[in-house]
């Protein structure tokens, strides 16, 4: 109350922003682990894991004939890695500290912020994770070749913000509906192992079957992604205008539920998590 405000100039509140973003940002990569090349460790032996788990089902089906004529287990990667990023930034979303948690009460914090540095910090590590074990595969076992990999980023990329999308959503619900939005969340995360389509191509796909699958932005991304990876296939029926377009609604209507939600705050939310 008795102190003397200073007036700052637009370069110096962007540069404290930045800086508070980047402090918060470091405190959500190390909150899984107090190593952070451990926390690190963990994130790449599940995704490693995953990729394991999909090779051996793929051989004992019989399913690798249905897959993109080049390097299977890139094929297998192309989705796992974009699967992985997009559910994770949904669940740092979803998780991330709301309008009535203790975090709030500290000045330079507010929920921009804690959602900011969230999204930021799961990109971190599925970034250094997926670069790790692209480069372990490629000295390790065998030369990667991608046809178009600036293009492979960007769905990447494109797949990071889709999940920020969809978890702006179950977020500005979470505080009005806590178990409804716990369910949704899992359910959808559940779902993607199949809607997504990092399983299959979309252009094996039957006509009937596409709407199925059509309607879920990271479908179109990894199909995308697999369309600049291989020089062998040419996606038919998926779309990244489509993915960047729902992400951008989705957004939108997350940023008004958020918006309106923080101004109803209230601080019995903090113990309906």
């Amino acid at each position: 109350m008795f102190q003397r405000q200073r007036k700052r100039t637009n370069t110096q509140a962007a540069a404290t922003l930045a800086s508070v973003i980047y402090h918060a940002t470091v405190r959500h990569v190390r909150k899984s682990h107090g190593n952070a090349l451990i926390g690190l460790m963990q994130n790449m032996l599940q995704t490693v894991i995953l990729i394991a788990a999909f090779y051996v089902m793929f051989s004992l089906l019989g399913l690798r004939g249905s897959a993109v004529r080049g390097d299977f287990l890139l094929y297998i990667m192309s989705g796992i890695f974009l699967f992985v990023t997009h559910t994770k930034a949904m669940g740092a979303v979803v998780n991330s500290e709301g309008p009535a948690s203790p975090m709030m009460l500290h000045a330079p914090m507010n929920t921009a912020v804690a959602i900011t540095s969230a999204a930021l910090g799961t990109l971190y590590i599925q970034i250094l994770s997926a670069a790790i074990v692209l480069f372990a595969y490629h000295v390790a076992v065998k030369p990667i070749e991608i046809y178009q990999p600036v293009g492979v980023i960007a769905m990447f990329l494109l797949s990071w913000f889709s999940g920020i999308a969809i978890g702006m959503v179950f977020l500005a619900l979470k505080p009005w509906f806590p178990s409804f939005t716990g369910i949704a969340s899992m359910v959808y995360s559940r779902a993607n192992m199949i809607a997504s389509g990092k399983m299959f191509l979309a252009n094996t796909l039957p006509a009937s079957k596409i709407a199925l699958f059509a309607w879920n932005p990271l479908f179109h991304c990894i199909d995308q992604a697999r369309g600049y990876a291989f020089i062998n296939y040419n996606p038919h029926y998926s779309s990244y205008e489509y993915a960047i377009t729902v992400s951008l609604v989705l957004l939108m209507i997350g940023l008004m539920g958020e918006f309106y939600t923080r101004k109803n705050a209230s601080i019995s939310w903090a113990a309906r998590r």
